[in-house]
């Protein structure tokens, strides 16, 4: 993105909280285990105004089934929208409470639960529970304030295991864990911003003690427009570090949607939409994809875009329509579509795509075409959704909500929702906030992330830097107990801001070893079980769920006696004597090499230095 493009950009974050469910008493936790109990369709109901939400009947259009299962002790007929809820939990309630009073918002004096529509099957009931907590608040980062505009506590989704074109299964064990969601206002102007916003979130997020952690216990949206464009929402994001590549990426997007917009507005484009059965054509073809279709007894079904030639898939690689257009058509459950800027290819010869010009009777220059192989029924659907993306090809960008891919793009999902899909929970009375309530929620704030920083540079010696990391890293709580013994200080900030970063960029997550785990590795570490030099080794195994025992005997890393040291780095010394005669003390350096490799893990670094400097001085 050139320093030139503006853009608009906000984001919301996704917390869940560390308590039992929102509504019921089920514990709050992911379960590998879950008995299918249930399959239904969802559909959509009219809002609070009476308007259907464009994105609920998008969704309903699929006509999916959804499966549900239950996990044991994770889930009750409260999830299934089998019965009525019981009250809210009071202690997510008072977290949210505690986030709105630590972000400077204005607290609701009461608080009314709503219904939000939502029929991708991702709550059985088709909806889910959502209030209000606060609003008009705001946070600072980089000396720049940030707007808060709305804190809500809500229901989490189910969790998807399972898809196919026809059905989706959920598992119920994540359904209506409580999450608080933090919505900023479009204040964010550099894709770095938006990182360092939801890093500054997060971190008073944490600082509640109540948040989990983990990988998908944090999700952000991202909300994305420049000028002349609509706005577009990436939702779901979980790496922080990705979120300036998905802005990014998305504003190049737009930039690409703009291009083309004032591309066809100066052609003459024609979108009617009617299908085209050229299956016939295509009888002999070798194609892959089309052979195994009409096995299949699918067909090859076409439609005529007059005007788009040369922006479905332009020479200079930045004109990228064809690519919007087939993800539109994967939402109606087909593999992709082929289009004309791409042929021949895919084993579609030229002699095929002057067939299929001549059917369609495409003359101009600029006259494309799409074709889909699939099941007619399905072929159809996905080439009218190519038919209306295709049509809103002259406004530019379309407002839409896109799922995030590991890579750093995203890829269209459904059109955006908007307040038509909100209605009143009868079922959950109104909750008053009291001046007794806000007292005792403000006469107990935790400590900021800014007063831990300053703490942490007065009581451990720790640098603003490294007070900085590890606060925004979330290592503080646990670094502070490992802290007490001072002489393990400066390996636990190597340990938090080296090491597991090291072994994070090696693919391990290091979320996996548990608090529990870190304590006990410190504490055999203190103990002379191993050595400093063992850690990196031992964090790997364990964050693989090996007990720190098996670990210790995996790496053959257990301490040894200092007599038996010496007698491995005298006869080390004894194997290179005359090595270190013509070197004199300037072998020490080479000579660690096999000392460090013979007792890795097993004594500390300096130690075996001191020995092999005594044992070389023994020789000269």
């Amino acid at each position: 993105m050139s320093s030139g493009d503006r853009f608009i950009c906000g984001i919301e974050i996704h917390q869940q909280l560390n308590t039992k469910k929102l509504f019921c008493s089920c514990e709050s936790g992911l379960s590998e285990e879950g008995e299918d109990i249930c399959r239904r369709k969802l559909r959509p109901t009219a809002g609070e105004s009476g308007i259907f939400d464009r994105a609920a009947v998008a969704e309903s259009k699929k006509q999916l089934i959804y499966g549900y299962q239950a996990p044991p002790k994770v889930s009750c007929l409260i999830e299934l929208d089998e019965e009525p809820p019981n009250d809210v939990n009071k202690d997510a309630l008072d977290i949210a409470l505690t986030f709105a009073a630590m972000v400077n918002a204005k607290i609701i004096d009461e608080i009314h639960f709503m219904r939000k529509i939502v029929v991708d099957g991702s709550g059985p009931g088709g909806y889910q529970r959502t209030a209000m907590i606060g609003m008009d608040g705001y946070i600072e980062v980089n000396g720049k304030k940030i707007v808060i505009e709305t804190i809500c506590l809500e229901e989490d989704s189910a969790r998807k295991v399972k898809e196919n074109a026809d059905e989706i299964t959920y598992r119920l064990d994540r359904l209506c864990i409580p999450l608080i969601e933090i919505a900023t206002g479009p204040d964010i102007r550099t894709p770095e911003e938006a990182m360092e916003v939801a890093l500054k979130i997060g971190t008073i997020l944490r600082a509640t003690k109540r948040v989990k952690r983990g990988i998908g216990t944090i999700r952000e949206d991202i909300n994305v427009s420049i000028p002349g464009s609509r706005r577009t929402e990436i939702k779901g994001a979980q790496d922080l570090k990705l979120l300036p590549t998905y802005v990014e990426n998305e504003v190049q997007r737009h930039l690409m949607l703009i291009r083309i917009k004032d591309i066809l507005s100066k052609r003459s484009v024609s979108v009617n939409g009617k299908t085209e059965d050229v299956t016939e054509l295509f009888t002999d073809s070798q194609s892959k994809v089309i052979k195994a279709s009409l096995a299949e007894k699918g067909k090859v079904l076409a439609i005529r875009l007059h005007g788009f030639a040369g922006v479905l898939n332009g020479d200079d690689g930045k004109l990228r329509f064809g690519s919007e257009l087939a993800q539109y058509a994967r939402t109606k459950g087909v593999k992709g579509i082929f289009h004309s800027d791409e042929l021949p290819a895919y084993g579609i010869e030229q002699n095929y795509v002057d067939r299929v010009k001549e059917r369609l009777n495409l003359t101009d220059r600029y006259d494309a075409f799409v074709l889909c192989a699939e099941k007619e029924n399905r072929a159809k659907a996905a080439l009218e959704a190519v038919t209306e993306r295709a049509k809103d090809a002259l406004t530019g960008v379309v407002e839409e909500t896109r799922d995030p891919l590991p890579d750093g793009t995203s890829r269209f999902s459904r059109p955006l929702p908007g307040a038509a899909r909100m209605y009143p929970e009868t079922d959950v009375p109104p909750i008053l906030i009291t001046k007794e309530k806000l007292k005792q929620i403000y006469s107990s704030l935790p400590e900021l992330p800014e007063q831990t920083e300053k703490r942490l540079v007065s009581k451990y010696k720790l640098n603003e830097h490294q007070a900085r990391q590890m606060v925004r890293n979330g290592y503080e709580d646990i670094f502070e107990k490992i802290a007490k013994d001072k002489e393990l200080i400066s390996v636990a900030v190597t340990t938090f801001l080296g090491t597991f970063t090291e072994i994070e960029r090696e693919g391990t997550d290091v979320s996996e070893i548990s608090e529990k785990m870190i304590l006990d590795i410190f504490d055999s570490l203190k103990n002379g079980k191993f050595a400093k030099e063992a850690l990196p080794s031992l964090f790997r195994e364990t964050a693989k769920g090996m007990a720190l025992k098996e670990a210790i005997q995996k790496l053959g890393i257990s301490s040894v006696d200092e007599k038996d040291a010496i007698r491995v780095i005298a006869s080390i010394v004894e194997e290179r004597k005359a090595f270190i005669k013509e070197k004199g003390m300037a072998s020490v350096g080479p000579l660690m090499g096999p000392v460090m490799e013979a007792l890795r893990g097993k004594l500390d670094g300096k130690r075996m230095n001191d020995l092999l400097v005594a044992e070389i001085k023994k020789i000269l």
